[in-house]
């Protein structure tokens, strides 16, 4: 299977999410914001980072690049995974691929630690680094074709626990925690391997 890794301006875990990809089975290719065809990749990975340096906001300058439009065209093709990382799950909620928005965290401080995490009756420990990560929607209800990914003990205020989410339909994942970062770091353990397989699945 073939994945790519968009390197937005100001993206700082694209090496990381590629190797890990790399791991996980995928020949990866490390492309743009600019870049328009996506018809050879089975899976589109938005890695976390600071996409021009979130300096309006995390994700909203970053959803006019031409990528995005590529990537909304894609989905409709009903034979891809996308897959949003951090600063990639805020770029999809600013995109309006994914329901709901990123917004502060409830302490307003920047959070950096390990979070313990319920996917699929599974349980599992990954990284989070975020101070816009609270995740919010108006309505619980439409996120009902929705799987989530939920905080077992919620750093951040997220609404209803919510750490990342899935929508089945469209095969689009956004998550505030860092899978790669559990999974290609020894010490830290291959807990991201979850979410990897999970993808792999999904797209057999």
């Amino acid at each position: 299977m073939k994945a790519c890794v968009i390197n937005f301006l100001g993206s700082n875990c694209v090496d990381e999410t590629a190797q890990s990809l790399l791991k996980a089975g995928f020949f990866v290719d490390i492309i743009n914001q600019n870049e328009t065809n996506l018809e050879r990749y089975n899976l589109i990975v938005l890695s976390g980072g600071f996409s021009w340096g979130d300096y309006v906001s995390c994700g909203r300058i970053a959803k006019f690049s031409p990528v995005i439009s590529a990537i909304k065209e894609k989905i409709k093709q009903k034979n891809s995974f996308i897959l949003g990382i951090c600063n990639g799950f805020q770029i999809l909620c600013e995109a309006n691929i994914l329901l709901g928005a990123l917004l502060e965290n409830e302490n307003q401080k920047f959070i950096s630690r390990d979070v313990d995490l319920i996917f699929k009756n599974k349980t599992f420990k990954l990284p989070i680094a975020h101070h816009q990560g609270r995740y919010y929607i108006d309505d619980i209800d439409k996120l009902k074709d929705c799987d989530l990914i939920k905080y077992q003990n919620n750093p951040n205020g997220s609404y209803y626990d919510i750490a990342g989410l899935y929508d089945k339909k469209n095969k689009v994942m956004g998550l505030m925690p860092h899978p790669e970062r559990n999974y290609i770091t020894p010490f830290k353990g291959e807990d991201g391997k979850i979410i990897f397989d999970f993808i792999k699945e999904e797209l057999k």
